[in-house]
């Protein structure tokens, strides 16, 4: 038997692995031909199938989308005098090296709708001209290889479209807006500011940003890879929508008055703050709302946070003796009491073991109902409240707006503090009846006023007139319908108890020369900022004009004054404001005799 030789084994070993290599070859060259087929069928997919796709692709690549802003509308008082306004300016910007990138370029004729070619030089003296800038000076900026420059800041809109149809390369706009507040801190309050990225941040411009900010529109075109418009392409243009002007019911010139004037009494007594309200009284349109220290929008950082907003409607202050006018229509609604109803007052008056005292010190007096509320006395005002039901106490105050947003149309708004009167201790059942125990805005304060001085019907604040739209159309805010909240018969009688505080009582020195004034004082002590206890007092006067028919209330609030708080009065303040509503309004002077009804008996 023969053996194998060891040549013989090296020729089997090299005869197999030949046959491996040609196995992997054959098998590498199938990958590569499937792979070859697949890249094959892939691109004929594409080029052949799929144009729609590629040429969509590419036009995307070359469409370009700007923001055509809108127009924030503008705020303004009731007079048309602009308080807030916005001015939309166009930065022009080029790109050097795409400017400059060929001698020549075309674009369509909007006149003619034909393509024409225009040199790099006519452009530039085009580009200067529009802007009326020197074309050396053009010429320097929109030369050169950077990607970015400015040609010209601020222009505006009517030169931004001169330069945009001129279709240059490399020329594009970027939109601007700027805020302004023209009557500066005057309304600041009111009107509110906006941040730096144009934010709504306070006041109306919070509030009604929906109104005011429009709905940006946009331009669409496309452009080659060297920055040139392509003059062939379709161009779409979605024109913006300016926002709608807001038309306040503020008065700015008497809102400057009242501004200078709150200022002024804060200042003299040291107090913590101060404002006045002043609203007109058959309508509940808000003609004046005044801070002593208001943010000026233009400038906001420059007042300090706490200060910037409107304590008139956010400042929940518990009111003292204004609340005793609640009382008084409330208990002579009922018929309780009449204004020269008798009443035998005490020096002090202990009911369920609870003991009243008055601010100042008397024996036993024979006071009429209109001398409790003349000299405000606390003793006289519990016996005849207590007349009322715990339930008709709680429901008169909440019918006169207390416990309950009134929706005025600013940021933070305080509702208040009336609680149900099944939680009242021993004592709040009656301090309600005085303003004690009860929170409320200082102007929630002047509506229970306005429903005094409106026969009994009392209306929500209002402080919009209308809404107008960028074409001018005029669309008026509907006010409230109003609602009574006693009779007109019963709302007569306060007002003559109101009208006698200040011809037979405690405020003597309210007067406004030529017209009968009613009003009532107000004193009560300030909850701590922390609300643990009290600390100060808050000193207030609300009062209404002329008596025979009244047009206006004003209500004087201070925060804290310094000094004996007895001494203490608003009457100047309500003296001098008042006089100035009622004769910038033209309201006549009395013709009729002042009402002073008897205190005692």
């Amino acid at each position: 038997m023969a053996q194998n030789t060891g040549s013989d084994r090296k020729n089997t070993r090299a005869s197999g692995s030949t046959t491996r290599n040609r196995i992997r070859l054959r098998v590498g060259l199938g990958l590569v031909l499937a792979l070859l087929l697949i890249i094959s069928g892939k691109l004929f997919l594409i080029q052949g199938l799929d144009t729609g796709s590629m040429a969509e692709a590419a036009i995307n690549q070359r469409t370009v989308v700007s923001k055509l802003p809108a127009t924030r509308g503008e705020i303004v008082d009731a007079n048309g005098k602009v308080m807030a306004q916005s001015i939309v300016r166009y930065n022009i910007t080029v790109s050097p090296k795409n400017s400059t990138a060929a001698d020549t370029f075309v674009r369509k004729n909007s006149g003619t709708g034909n393509v024409d070619t225009v040199t790099r030089d006519e452009g530039i003296k085009e580009l200067a001209d529009a802007l009326s800038l020197k074309e050396a000076d053009v010429r320097k900026t929109v030369t050169g290889n950077s990607d970015f420059a400015y040609v010209s800041k601020g222009v505006t809109a009517a030169v931004e479209s001169k330069v945009m149809d001129l279709q240059l390369p490399g020329i594009y706009s970027e939109a601007t807006s700027e805020r302004t507040y023209p009557l500066g801190a005057v309304g600041g309050s009111i009107v509110g500011f906006l941040g730096s990225d144009g934010t709504p941040l306070a006041g109306i411009e919070q509030t009604l940003n929906s109104k005011l900010q429009g709905a940006d529109g946009s331009r669409k075109y496309q452009r080659g890879a060297n920055g040139i418009v392509i003059p062939t392409a379709p161009e779409e243009n979605q024109p913006a929508v300016d926002g709608e002007t807001v038309k306040l019911t503020i008065n700015s010139d008497l809102q400057y008055f009242a501004q200078q004037a709150i200022s002024d009494q804060v200042k003299k007594f040291s107090a913590q703050w101060g404002n006045i309200v002043v609203v007109q009284a058959k309508t509940g349109k808000i003609v004046a709302m005044a801070e002593d220290s208001t943010v000026d929008p233009n400038n906001p950082g420059a007042t300090d946070a706490a200060n910037r907003g409107a304590r008139s409607v956010t400042a929940a202050i518990e009111p003292g003796s204004t609340e005793k006018t609640v009382t008084a229509a409330a208990t002579i609604q009922e018929g309780k009491v009449s204004p020269l109803s008798h009443v035998l007052v005490p020096p002090t008056y202990t009911v369920n073991g609870e003991n009243f005292a008055d601010a100042f010190t008397h024996g036993t007096e024979q006071r009429t109902f209109a001398g409790i509320i003349g000299d405000s006395m606390n003793t006289g005002t519990v016996m005849v409240g207590e007349r009322l039901s715990k339930q008709q106490r709680y429901d008169y105050l909440h019918n006169f707006g207390i416990g309950q947003a009134t929706g005025i149309p600013l940021p933070g708004e305080n509702a208040g503090i009336l609680a149900q009167p099944d939680s009242w201790d021993g004592r709040q059942e009656f301090t309600v009846l005085f303003g004690q125990g009860v929170s409320q805005t200082p102007l929630q304060t002047a509506m229970i006023y306005q429903t005094i001085a409106n026969n009994g019907v009392r209306f929500k604040p209002q402080l919009v007139e209308s809404y107008i739209d960028p074409d001018g159309t005029e669309h008026k805010v509907d006010g409230s319908a109003g609602t009574e909240v006693v009779s007109p018969q019963s709302a007569q009688q306060v007002k003559d108890i109101l009208e006698s505080v200040v011809t037979a009582a405690d405020a003597k020195d309210v007067s406004v020369p030529g017209y009968r004034v009613g009003g009532k004082t107000g004193t009560a002590e300030a909850v701590r900022d922390d609300g643990a206890g009290f600390e100060g007092y808050t000193a207030s006067f609300v009062g209404m004009a002329p008596m025979e028919d009244p047009q206006y209330v004003v209500l004087v609030t201070v925060q804290r004054p310094q000094g004996d708080i007895y001494g203490i009065s608003q009457a100047p303040v309500f003296n001098s404001v008042m006089g100035q509503v009622l004769h910038s309004n033209n309201v006549p002077p009395s013709t009729t005799h002042s009402v002073a009804l008897p205190q005692k008996y």
